[in-house]
């Protein structure tokens, strides 16, 4: 990991890194589709698969295929010694509690406002970034952030009465995303000295130990269900593109941005994930859905764009 250089010039870094760098931009584009459609396919998935199995499945194949691609490369895979604590603590924030809190979250909620709920993750990191790691809310971010809350805002207001009817739901889906937000400032505050793409693999392996025990708690001796092949489609696109690849590009993102930047950025995947399901599962949308959108865009422009010298 790189060393910070002396106080004096971290307002020099971070000033530099005010916007995503265009070596960034395809990584953010990727995950922006990958994860924005992803929650029309754990809608499907969940629709058959208990949340227990269904994320033992993502995380197991999904690190499985992880490590076989790092072997394959000849990517060197042991973790440096005094790093597995940091390892456990990140897993805990990043993979177990959120995974399992947005499963059931999601099953119980439509999965466009799962999506709008656990992406409030930027109100919860960057007053943290602010206080855990000394980030400067500066101008841009707060624009960001103000434009990209009021998209959030406009899509939750259609649903109401919605959250009303399933607040436990609504609930989970929350504590989803303060586990996420939690977790990414502590990844910044707590680096681990290791290749991304190894960490990766790792941490979505150590985050799904507990995964694994409550799957055979709960599910082990039940009868297995037959699953449709649409459902079987979900569980294969959560375990290749949603975990194995989105995973190491999210990880790539929250490691090379400030929290405040990277988490403004991730406030279009939810707007993807609604449009995603008015295409797949026929919902029609609304002027906030369009509204959402646009607010949402300048959003992500405000800190994407690059700053004029």
């Amino acid at each position: 990991m790189p060393v910070l250089p002396p106080r004096a010039s971290r307002n020099q870094v971070q000033t530099q890194h005010e916007h995503l760098p265009p070596r960034l931009l395809w990584i953010l584009a990727g995950l922006t589709i990958a994860w924005g459609f992803n929650w029309t396919a754990l809608k499907v998935a969940l629709a058959e698969v208990s949340p227990w199995t269904f994320r033992s499945l993502c995380l197991g194949a999904g690190s499985g295929v992880l490590f076989a691609a790092l072997c394959l490369g000849g990517q060197p895979l042991g973790v440096p010694r005094g790093q597995w604590g940091r390892l456990m603590l990140l897993a805990l924030f990043n993979i177990t509690s959120w995974n399992i809190l947005i499963a059931y979250g999601v099953s119980m909620i439509p999965s466009g406002r799962a999506a709008i709920l656990a992406y409030t993750m930027p109100v919860w990191s960057i007053p943290l970034s602010m206080m855990v790691l000394g980030e400067r809310l500066t101008v841009r971010r707060a624009t960001g952030l103000g434009l990209g809350m009021a998209g959030m805002a406009l899509l939750l207001s259609e649903d109401l009465a919605t959250l009303r009817a399933a607040p436990l739901g609504t609930l989970l889906a929350l504590g989803a995303a303060l586990s996420w937000g939690l977790g990414t400032v502590l990844q910044k505050r707590y680096p681990v000295a290791m290749p991304v793409g190894a960490y990766t693999a790792w941490i979505m392996l150590i985050g799904g130990v507990p995964i694994f025990i409550g799957t055979a708690v709960f599910d082990l001796g039940r009868p297995i269900p037959e699953i449709s092949l649409l459902a079987a489609l979900g569980v294969l696109y959560n375990v290749v593109i949603a975990f194995a690849w989105a995973h190491w590009a999210w990880l790539k993102l929250a490691t090379a941005l400030p929290v405040s930047v990277f988490s403004i950025s991730m406030l279009v995947i939810p707007v993807v994930g609604v449009f995603s399901g008015m295409v797949f599962l026929g919902e029609r949308p609304s002027w906030q859905e369009y509204a959402a959108l646009l607010l949402v865009i300048a959003s992500l422009w405000s800190v994407a764009a690059p700053r004029r010298a």
